[in-house]
């Protein structure tokens, strides 16, 4: 019987179909937490109108959503590592398509806002689980570029939301981007056909069948057998326990209050610039299109902050490249508050979505790799849920600030300091303490042999 370390066999595999399945889905998934964010405020102007709200009502509102994917965050990272990440992902969608749907049917803001809390709990728990299954996936060689590139799905999903408002909303109503919610719900039984569970989840349950099924896909050559030793017993032995408790164990407390810190100051700059970057533009004596045409170019420096920074981390790894990217951040933000050239502006504005939404999307795998396998949801989750404090709070901050006396434009200068906190924080990440996957020798080997049998092959 051969001993098979699963893992070793994905970290060193070469990218197929296999990967690119998993990929898809993973883009589906998390484009449609994008597209919730996104469709709230696309919307909102109409609402507000039909049910007559404040905007300090509008905003409270919106602050429940937050509130509710911290929960879910908290609720269903831990949970994945206990039941299994696949049930946990359909869970989550299964919760925001069927109350998205009746939040779009809701007659009055009270059963809206219901409605939209508990949606916002499968949202809160879709991403740490989608994070940690691509990660789980991916080869070791391109993974920091794959769950980068994926993790842009987001982005697309905002993008989709904003062209189908600008395009669509004035003759179907708001109502209609929350309809458009149901639709993970007819796909949900293609994705528990198609989509697999994690690894760690097969091998603490004995499952050699599943786990024989998984490698041969990922490695046809490897001829995989159920019968093959999965390391059960010492996968089963790391299983025991409370997750969340794990995550403090074996000298990982700093490093874990160190990643709370760090995605608590991106989250921060995240939904601070996605709520108020419009209404700073506008009040710095631009109009409404161009106000929302630097919105766009955000997004477009978000996905290309998460390309380019996965290139560079395959390369010189990830806290060389996170540092230059909290650093650089920094200076963006200054400068921003200093500069009124339209068209160094504009590229400073895309600088600082790389600097923030690309920052985040590098440093969710850096996180999830830290962690040992059966608590990387777990580790994430809770890592995102102490983040979406920062969401929360960053709105009514940049909301302070845009009340006082100050220029609108100097609100940016508040950008610099959770973009140097995160910097500081990232400092006490102690890397040795981590439980990155790695590749032994002999997986090395082997990798050469395949790649030589296949070029013999063909």
């Amino acid at each position: 019987m051969r001993k098979i370390n699963a893992s070793e066999v994905i970290a060193s595999s070469r990218l197929n179909r296999f990967h690119l399945l998993v990929f898809l889905w993973c883009v589906y998934a998390i484009g449609f937490d994008g597209f919730d964010i996104a469709m709230y405020g696309v919307g909102l102007p109409l609402m507000m109108e039909e049910f007559g709200l404040s905007p300090v009502e509008a905003g409270a509102v919106g602050s429940y959503t937050l509130i509710g994917m911290m929960v879910g965050a908290f609720i269903f990272g831990p949970l994945a590592d206990m039941i299994g990440r696949k049930k946990v992902l359909a869970i989550c969608m299964l919760l925001f398509s069927l109350f998205s749907l009746l939040a779009g049917l809701a007659p009055n803001i009270t059963i809206f806002t219901i409605m939209r809390f508990i949606a916002s709990l499968g949202m809160g728990g879709l991403m740490p689980n989608v994070i940690s299954l691509m990660t789980e996936y991916s080869p070791k060689k391109n993974r920091a570029l794959i769950v980068a590139t994926m993790y842009c799905g987001y982005s697309i999903g905002g993008i989709l939301a904003s062209l189908i408002g600008m395009y669509v909303m004035d003759d179907l109503g708001w109502r209609f981007l929350y309809w458009l919610g149901i639709i993970p719900l007819f796909t949900l039984p293609f994705f528990l056909k198609k989509f697999p569970e994690s690894l760690s989840y097969y091998i603490v349950r004995k499952k050699g069948k599943e786990l024989a099924n998984i490698l041969n896909q990922v490695d046809p050559i490897g001829n995989y057998k159920a019968t093959d030793d999965y390391q059960y017993e010492t996968a089963k032995e790391s299983a025991k326990g409370f997750p969340v408790k794990k995550l403090f164990a074996n000298n990982r407390a700093v490093s874990t209050f160190a990643f709370w810190l760090m995605v608590f100051s991106c989250l921060m700059m995240i939904y601070g610039l996605n709520t108020w970057l419009p209404k700073i533009m506008q009040e710095s004596g631009y109009g409404l299109t161009s106000s929302l045409s630097f919105s766009l170019v955000l997004g477009v420096g978000q996905i290309g902050g998460s390309l380019l920074g996965g290139y560079l981390v395959d390369r010189i790894g990830h806290r060389k490249v996170l540092l230059s990217m909290y650093v650089l951040g920094a200076i963006c933000f200054i400068a921003l508050s200093i500069t009124s050239n339209p068209l160094l502006l504009y590229i400073l504005i895309a600088l600082g979505g790389a600097c923030t939404g690309g920052t985040q999307n590098l440093a969710n795998p850096y996180i999830s790799e830290f962690y040992p396998k059966e608590v990387r949801a777990t580790g994430v989750g809770v890592t995102v849920g102490v983040g979406r404090i920062g969401a929360i709070l960053a709105p009514l901050v940049i909301g302070l600030l845009l009340a006082t006396t100050l220029e609108p434009k100097s609100a940016f200068m508040a950008f610099a300091i959770p973009s140097i906190i995160g910097c500081i924080a990232l400092c006490f990440v102690q890397e040795k303490y981590g439980s990155f996957d790695s590749l032994e020798a002999s997986v090395l080997t082997d990798m050469r042999l395949h790649e030589m049998t296949n070029k013999k092959a063909n």
